[in-house]
């Protein structure tokens, strides 16, 4: 099993080859993902956990007072902490489509996400149309391969496909939304969301997997955390548990 930095040393992805080095350097594979909705709040929680992440998940259409200095104060912080951003757009249009909605809008996506994810089903377009904008910035593309809600449609020939398509574009997909470790490639990160110190899940079919289940047992690379940490009376001690716990079920892996 290789470790993050000798995979880094292999990729011909940017993206994926920086947040890899990252992950080495600051010891964690803790992705957080505050989904609140106020951008004091979102702020807040990144100062305090950010020492402890390799990356936020946001949903950044959930913010009922965005302004473009919220996207400023979150460059801002991720120099600080040193961390990426992972904007989860869940792009599922044709190309022309969610080119428009990378690069358009009020929110720009494209000019401070170090990355995003879509979905397959619209088939290779969808990569073809966020590649145009995004690969001339240094950005990366993460696709949805399988996903931890209850009895979604993500699995079989549908992750087969998906798969195809990430190995068929290898320069701007750089991992997957998944349960477990997809392909044996070390430009491909996996990242796996529904994680929580103890397994279980909630009233709206969401599925909750450990630190050691996941990066141990599955082989994923990365933990999506979230109302485990922002929900917590203290994200920066639960954040700081949760780094601990997910290094070191990647140590024990290797």
């Amino acid at each position: 099993m290789s470790t993050y930095a000798e995979r880094a040393e292999q990729c011909t992805n940017q993206t994926a080859k920086k947040l890899l080095s990252l992950m080495e350097e600051k010891k964690t594979n803790l992705a957080v993902s505050p989904d609140v909705t106020s951008a004091a709040e979102l702020l807040d929680i990144l100062d305090k956990t950010g020492p402890e992440i390799c990356l936020v998940k946001t949903h950044i259409d959930i913010i009922t007072d965005f302004s473009p200095e919220l996207i400023n104060k979150m460059v801002e912080l991720k120099e600080k902490h040193n961390f990426m951003i992972f904007e989860d757009r869940k792009f599922a249009d044709i190309g022309n489509t969610v080119q428009m909605q990378y690069a358009q809008g009020i929110y720009h996506i494209v000019d401070w996400a170090d990355m995003v994810n879509a979905h397959a089903v619209p088939g290779p377009g969808i990569i073809d149309g966020l590649k145009e904008v995004g690969e001339s910035k240094g950005r990366g593309l993460i696709l949805l391969a399988e996903m931890s809600s209850e009895g979604n449609l993500a699995t079989g020939e549908y992750t087969e496909k998906t798969l195809q398509m990430a190995k068929d574009n290898p320069d701007f997909v750089i991992g997957f939304i998944t349960m477990k470790k997809q392909l044996d490639d070390p430009n491909f990160i996996n990242f796996t969301p529904g994680v929580k110190l103890v397994e279980g899940g909630d009233d709206l079919g969401q599925q909750y997997n450990t630190p050691a289940k996941v990066i141990g047992e599955q082989g994923s690379d990365v933990i999506i955390v979230g109302r485990g940490i922002y929900g917590a009376d203290d994200p920066a001690a639960e954040a700081k548990k949760y780094r601990e716990e997910g290094w070191k079920a990647y140590e024990g892996r290797l």
